[in-house]
C-alpha cells in the first residue's frame, strides 16, 4: 500500500494524460491506408540485454508483451536484427541488480553488444539513500566498462514525498552517470505512461501491454542509434 501511495504521488506530479478519444472515422481512414513499408532485418544478429528489475522483466504481462520482446520487434522493424535478452527481475534493487550482475553476464552465450541497464525504482519507493543508489548504478556502468560492453541507462523519478532534497539527488544522479560513462540516457522510463490507466496494470505502478508499446516506441530509437553507432 506504501508503494502504491508514493507511485500515486509521482502520477501527480508527472500529470495525468487524458486517454484519447474514440475515433471512429480515423480507425477506419488508417484501416484502409496501406501500412508503411517495413526495413527487412539485415546484417550480424546483435545481442542486447534489458538489465533492469520489473518494469523490464514484464511483471503481470503475458510472453511476448514484456519490455525486451517489444523492443526486439521495434528494432526488427527498423530494419536491427538483435536478440533482446530479458534480464530483468521482479522485486530487484540496485544493489540486488550488482549482486547478481556478473552471474547474469557470465551466463550469456555471446558478449553483448549493448546492456540497457533499468534499476533505482525498487530503491526508491523503499527510500533508500540516493547514494547507495548510485554508487551501485556506478558499480556496474564500471564492469560493463571493465569487459568492454557498452551501456545505456533508463531512469526514475523520485516521489515528492520524500522530500526536495531526496529528489534532486536521487532524480540527477542517472544523468550525472550517463554523463560520466558517456551512455546513452532515457531519463524517465514511464514517461507519458505514469496516470493513464488505459496503459497501467490496475496496481497504478507497472505499464500493461499497451504501456510498454507505448514506452517501447520511444526508447527503441535510442536503442537504435547507439547500435548503428558501435558497428
Amino acid at each position: 500500500m506504501r508503494y502504491g501511495a508514493l507511485l500515486a504521488i509521482v502520477q501527480l506530479a508527472v500529470g495525468c494524460s487524458p486517454s484519447a478519444p474514440d475515433n471512429g472515422a480515423a480507425r477506419q481512414d488508417n484501416a484502409s491506408a496501406p501500412a508503411p513499408a517495413k526495413a527487412a532485418p539485415q546484417g550480424e544478429e546483435r545481442l542486447v540485454v534489458a538489465f533492469g528489475d520489473s518494469l523490464y522483466a514484464g511483471y503481470g504481462l503475458e510472453g511476448g508483451e514484456g519490455f525486451a520482446p517489444a523492443l526486439e520487434r521495434a528494432l526488427a522493424a527498423q530494419g536491427i536484427r538483435a536478440k533482446v535478452v530479458n534480464a530483468g527481475v521482479s522485486g530487484d534493487t540496485s544493489a540486488a541488480g550488482l549482486a547478481r550482475f556478473d552471474f547474469t553476464m557470465d551466463g550469456l552465450a555471446s558478449k553483448p553488444d549493448l546492456v540497457i541497464v533499468g534499476l533505482g525504482g525498487n530503491d526508491m519507493l523503499r527510500g533508500l539513500p540516493p547514494e547507495e543508489t548510485r554508487a551501485n548504478l556506478d558499480a556496474i556502468l564500471k564492469r560493463l566498462k571493465e569487459r568492454g560492453v557498452p551501456a545505456m541507462l533508463t531512469g526514475m523519478l523520485a516521489s515528492p514525498n520524500l522530500g526536495a532534497d531526496y529528489g534532486a539527488t536521487f532524480n540527477g544522479l542517472y544523468a550525472d552517470l550517463a554523463r560520466q560513462y558517456d551512455a546513452p540516457l532515457y531519463p524517465f522510463f514511464l514517461d507519458g505512461v505514469l496516470g493513464r490507466r488505459d496503459m497501467m496494470l490496475p496496481d497504478g505502478i507497472h505499464p500493461n501491454a499497451q504501456g510498454v508499446e507505448s514506452i517501447t516506441a520511444k526508447v527503441a530509437p535510442l536503442v537504435a542509434a547507439r547500435l548503428k553507432e558501435l558497428k
